[in-house]
């Protein structure tokens, strides 16, 4: 076949796929240049399934009809990509479903997708659909980006008196904390600094829908993990892959495109074990520390980084001392909606609150509503992240210096009692550059999987298997949150398009079902993408092709709504965080070998909390429901934690109630890794708490 007959060919179909009416075609909107630009990556989907595909349904069109596909009517074509979709074409040398899957996909991402990606000429299947990207007409412009000072590899001193490893979450708070009290600190960041402009918002390539690659970091080469198989042998996964468990890798970590919302922990989260027992197989045990240690943490969060909120909300979650710092963000169409459901079920809801400004504050303004929150840096610079609140204060006193695009390879100690320093290593122009630097103080904030890594890194004569590590406890106890929910189609629009999307919520589920271990959140979601509508929000009785398929986008995008949220997951020693035997990454580490899988508990929790979100759409009056059910596989992601968790038995735990590792005078950890138990609930809230305390902790040492 020519060239010509396979462009023909390609925009036959494409233009079945997605056919001409009131709005363009395939072909009209661009797909076929994304096509093209997609199969000159050289893709093995493309030359593998695509190719093959196209020949053999030429070949089909001219046995049956004795013309190419392009020349045949509308119906004969339909007819061919039917045959196809059931997988009817048994002889092809690629199953014909996968091929007319593949295309699809690939034809709705370039219909879909950012018209920066090759396709989507001038957006207008957003029009199409009703979908807005950008913030509100008449928001005001944001606010410039704080320039982040950053010092290069010889301009660093020798000693610092605090070096903190990562900038996301806890490392911001942690370095803010020390800075201001007058300790030279150092923030070593794996990723670079970004400006709001070079945070990619490509709807294929973020941390909500990463099908090619994340808007952030870390890139694909030069940063794989493992997955430990049960045979001892390995499999390679990238930060692309699901069970990578990526989480953001720049200057503020995941807080630079997080949706932000800003839970305290339940107060028998503390207690778990107290509460339900141990489940046999896990490894649930009760915190060091209670609500009331926690709760001043909490309030100093909320206020000096900044959470949108209702203080009223949610009582039965632990006593509050104050209100929030602003006020909560408005109901959106939908919320409203599901306030009168609750209410009808007699279901206590309220309001989320966010790391999101409802109001100006700190010289940045309120929230500009756009329609992409999550997974994306924010446009109005309204989203309080580590980039733009505490990491400011840290660099401002003057007494704290930023080294982006570095990572630290190895922590020195002696004895296995005392840090000394760490080693840095960076690439740039092409050559690998290290350079040891000697510390008061470390602290280890690079989240659960990366700091798990560091310590089981830094072996020395003392501790051959790692820092902390002389019970084996290093890297185990890993949990992220296991999410369950469900979909529901209106006959009326309930979507306004208002970001950040999420806005109500509901602990109907949360330690009150009898026989299920803690439960959790119950949320509506954020704002929603075109393609994870496509990918992930269809019903699964829904045309998915030709004018049906373009229909089903059309009438159901403003009018799905989704329930969904996290549960109390339950922990187990087997899902943990190993070094590679085989794989090293681009500077000759070994990268982190993951094993493990969820609990069946877990599972069990989440499945009352899928029928719960079930319930709640029903009673919103949905005229279709249906849930989504987690896997049983590892469990990390954005929330990872729990590798370093904190207790007073060293024999069970890796750090203390304070945060410091066992046995070390000057070694802490302020991310994520400490958790003994994950809450119900989005953790970044707890994890800056634990951070002001355990870098308060830190200088009362000094």
């Amino acid at each position: 076949m020519s060239q010509y007959d396979a462009d023909s060919l390609l925009k036959a179909i494409t233009d079945r796929m997605i056919p001409k009416d009131d709005w363009q075609s395939a072909s009209e909107a661009g797909v076929l240049t994304y096509l093209e630009q997609y199969a000159a990556t050289g893709a093995a989907d493309w030359t593998k399934v695509i190719e093959p595909g196209l020949r053999s349904m030429e070949e089909e069109a001219l046995k049956l009809h004795g013309t190419p596909f392009s020349n045949l009517s509308a119906n004969e074509q339909d007819e061919l990509l039917k045959k196809a979709e059931l997988d009817a074409f048994q002889d092809w040398p690629v199953s014909s479903k996968l091929f007319f899957d593949t295309l699809l996909n690939l034809s709705a991402e370039g219909y879909y997708g950012t018209p920066e990606a090759g396709g989507n000429i001038n957006g207008q299947s957003w029009d199409m659909i009703g979908f807005r990207p950008g913030p509100v007409e008449g928001a005001a412009a944001p606010a410039p980006e704080a320039e982040l000072p950053q010092k290069s590899l010889e301009q660093l001193r020798d000693r610092y008196d605090a070096v903190v490893i990562g900038s996301g979450a806890g490392g911001s708070v942690a370095a803010a904390v020390l800075a201001e009290a007058g300790m030279q600190v150092l923030v070593v960041e794996r990723g670079s600094w970004l400006q709001y402009d070079q945070v990619g918002r490509d709807h294929l390539r973020n941390h909500r829908i990463s099908k090619y690659g994340h808007n952030t970091g870390p890139d694909v080469e030069g940063n794989p993990r493992t997955i430990a198989l049960a045979n001892g042998s390995e499999r390679m996964t990238l930060p692309i892959d699901g069970d990578y468990h990526n989480n953001a890798m720049t200057v503020g970590g995941g807080t630079r495109v997080y949706g932000a919302q800003a839970w305290r922990f339940h107060s028998d989260d503390f207690r778990m074990a107290s509460r339900y027992g141990v489940p046999e197989g896990s490894s649930l045990s009760d915190w060091p520390i209670h609500y009331e240690d926690l709760e001043p943490y909490y309030e100093r969060a909320e206020w000096e980084v900044g959470v949108s909120g209702d203080g009223n909300a949610h009582p039965g979650r632990g006593k509050r001392h104050n209100a929030y710092p602003m006020p909560a963000m408005p109901l959106t169409l939908e919320a409203e909606r599901l306030a009168r459901a609750a209410q009808k079920l007699g279901w206590h809801y309220g309001a989320v609150p966010l790391l999101i400004n409802s109001v100006e504050r700190d010289g940045r303004q309120a929230c500009g509503r756009c329609g992409q929150c999550v997974g994306f840096a924010c446009p109005t610079n309204s989203k309080n992240g580590g980039h733009n609140t505490m990491l400011v204060r840290a660099l401002a006193t003057g007494s704290c210096d930023l080294i982006c695009d570095t990572m630290v390879e190895h922590i020195d100690t002696e004895g296995g009692r005392h840090a000394t320093g760490v080693r840095l290593v960076q690439q740039s122009n092409g050559s690998t550059h290290r350079r040891q630097i000697r510390a008061g103080h470390i602290v280890v904030a690079a989240g659960a999987i990366e700091s798990a890594r560091l310590l089981l890194n830094s072996t020395s004569d003392a501790e051959p298997d790692g820092i902390g590590n002389r019970n084996g406890q290093v890297g185990r106890n890993l949990q992220g949150h296991v999410y369950s929910g469900a979909y529901g189609i209106f006959d009326e629009i309930v979507q306004d398009g208002l970001g950040p999307g999420v806005s109500i919520a509901s602990f109907s589920s949360e330690h009150s079902n009898k026989g299920i271990i803690g439960g959790g959140l119950l949320a509506n979601e954020f704002t929603r993408l075109p393609l994870i509508h496509w990918y992930r929000a269809l019903s699964p009785n829904a045309a998915r092709w030709g004018i049906k398929g373009k229909e089903t986008m059309r009438d159901t995008f403003l009018r799905t709504s989704q329930i969904q949220g996290p549960i109390q997951e339950i922990p187990n020693a087997d899902s943990r965080v190993l070094l590679s035997k085989s794989v090293k990454d681009r500077f000759g580490i070994p990268v982190a070998a993951l094993s493990g899988s969820v609990h069946p508990e877990s599972l069990r929790a989440s499945a009352v909390n899928g029928e719960q979100a079930e319930k709640w759409l029903w009673a919103a009056g949905a005229r279709e429901v249906w849930q989504t059910k987690p896997g049983g596989g590892l469990s990390g992601g954005q929330h990872q934690a729990g590798t370093l968790r904190m207790g007073n038995d060293p024999a069970t735990s890796v750090t203390d109630p304070s945060g410091r590792v066992h046995g070390y005078d000057n070694l802490w950890v302020s991310d994520g890794s400490v958790h003994v138990t994950n809450g119900g609930v989005n953790p970044v809230l707890t994890i800056m708490a634990l951070a002001f305390r355990t870098a308060e902790n830190l200088v009362k040492l000094g």
